[in-house]
């Protein structure tokens, strides 16, 4: 119960977000183009939140859905340097640090300094942390795949493929 309510009270926060951006969205009176773009955004984060806190629903009390992240990534890509680890959770080093902290401390992830460079942290699950996310990840892609399952291979490719390009278009090429 405490899960729900707190996948609940986040969806909450989100959705006041959500709806306070459409009701600006709704009333600006700018161009045309961007007011399609920020409809475009608006279903687009909407739909990502939406599809995110249903697919969450079984983990466990106490994990957050970035501290998951974070385990999936080392059980799918193994041991990673914590910089590398920020990158692919799209996180600032200093967010990841405190991931890292809270995920060390529940014992599932070990920190091992590299000898040669101290900067150098290498990230590895524990037995603790591989039992706890192969438990946990099943459950998390069937929900995953439940959600998405209204949308077909086709399109299932297709919106992967949007999203890869609007996440990977250069800062430029987006000023543009």
């Amino acid at each position: 119960m405490d899960q729900v309510r707190r996948n609940c009270y986040y969806f909450d926060i989100k959705l006041f977000v959500i709806i306070l951006f459409r009701i600006v969205v709704s009333q600006y009176q700018g161009p045309k183009q961007e007011i399609d773009a920020l409809n475009a955004y608006l279903k687009l984060m909407r739909a990502a939140e939406t599809v995110t806190v249903r697919s969450m629903t079984s983990l466990p009390k106490g994990l957050s859905l970035t501290q998951f992240s974070a385990l999936e990534a080392l059980l799918h890509c193994g041991s990673m340097c914590q910089t590398h680890l920020a990158k692919k959770l799209l996180k600032s080093g200093g967010n990841i640090t405190l991931v890292v902290d809270n995920l060390e401390k529940a014992g599932w992830v070990l920190r091992q300094r590299d000898p040669r460079d101290r900067r150098f942290i290498t990230i590895s699950l524990t037995d603790k942390g591989r039992t706890l996310i192969t438990g946990i990840f099943p459950s998390v892609a069937a929900n995953i795949n439940r959600e998405l399952k209204i949308l077909s291979a086709a399109e299932q490719f297709t919106l992967g493929w949007l999203c890869k390009k609007l996440g990977t278009q250069s800062q430029s090429s987006a000023k543009n």
